[in-house]
C-alpha cells in the first residue's frame, strides 16, 4: 500500500480540464503535471483514466485519481458509482477520491452504505473522502475512509458560503485520519495557513492549472480599477 506519509506537508497539484475547457486533452494535462513536478509538486490529482495514463508517462508522482460523471438525478459527480471506482483501482491509483457528501448517489444510496461495499471490495486501497462540511468528514471517517478532504466546501447547497480554511480548522479538532486541504486554496498564503492548521497536505488546482480562470481574475481587477 502507498505510504501516505510521503505526502506529509506536500503540495499536490490538480491537473484537470473538462470537455468544455480550452486545455482539455490528456497530452496537455500530462505536460501540466510535468510543469507541476518541476515546480515542486509532490503529487497530482487527475480526472479520467485517459488523463491519468498520459500523466503517468510524464511523471512518477503519486496520483489522487477521480472520475467526474454527471447524473440527472444526483448531485454526486466525483467518482459517483462503483464503475468509476473499479476503473481507478484497476489503473493503480495510489489514492482514489470520491464524493462523501450527504447527497443521494445515483443508485439512491448515501455515502456510508455505498462505501461499505467499496471497502469490502477493495480493502487495501487508500480512499479519500471529498466532503463539504465537518459533519460529513466525521461520518466519512466513521465509514472507514483513509483521508478526509475539504474539496467540496462551498460547493454544496448546505455549505454555500462556508470558507474551506475555517472548515479545515474545525475538522482538525474532531477528525483523526489525515485531512487534506483542497478547494479555493488559491494563494500561497492560504496553502501555508492550511499546513499551519494541521492539514496533512494541500491540493491546489485552478490557481495553477486553469489559465482561463487566472486570466479572468486579472481582467476583473483591471476593470474595477
Amino acid at each position: 500500500m502507498f505510504d501516505l506519509q510521503s505526502l506529509k506537508g506536500a503540495l499536490i497539484v490538480s491537473c484537470q480540464a473538462l470537455e468544455e475547457e480550452p486545455l482539455h486533452s490528456p497530452y496537455i494535462m500530462s505536460k501540466m503535471a510535468l510543469a507541476a513536478r518541476q515546480g515542486g509538486a509532490k503529487g497530482i490529482r487527475a480526472n479520467t483514466v485517459e488523463d491519468i495514463q498520459s500523466i503517468k508517462q510524464e511523471v512518477e508522482l503519486p496520483i489522487i485519481g477521480i472520475i467526474k460523471k454527471d447524473f440527472d438525478d444526483s448531485g454526486v459527480y466525483i467518482t459517483p458509482t462503483m464503475e468509476e471506482v473499479d476503473a481507478l483501482v484497476e489503473e493503480g491509483m495510489e489514492i482514489v477520491a470520491l464524493d462523501a457528501t450527504n447527497l443521494t448517489r445515483p443508485d439512491g444510496s448515501h455515502f456510508a452504505d455505498f462505501f461499505s461495499k467499496v471497502r469490502e471490495k477493495y480493502p487495501e486501497q487508500l480512499f479519500m473522502a471529498d466532503v463539504s462540511t465537518v459533519e460529513e468528514g466525521i461520518e466519512a471517517e466513521k465509514a472507514g475512509v483513509d483521508i478526509v478532504a475539504t474539496t467540496l466546501v462551498g460547493y454544496t447547497e448546505h455549505s454555500d458560503g462556508d470558507i474551506p480554511l475555517e472548515t479545515l480548522q474545525k475538522m482538525m479538532e474532531v477528525i483523526s485520519v489525515p485531512v487534506i486541504a483542497e478547494g479555493n486554496m488559491d494563494t500561497p498564503e492560504k496553502a501555508a495557513k492550511a499546513l499551519e492548521l494541521g492539514a496533512h497536505a494541500v491540493v491546489v488546482g485552478s490557481a495553477i492549472t486553469r489559465p482561463q480562470l487566472i486570466t479572468e481574475k486579472f481582467a476583473k481587477a483591471l476593470q474595477a480599477s
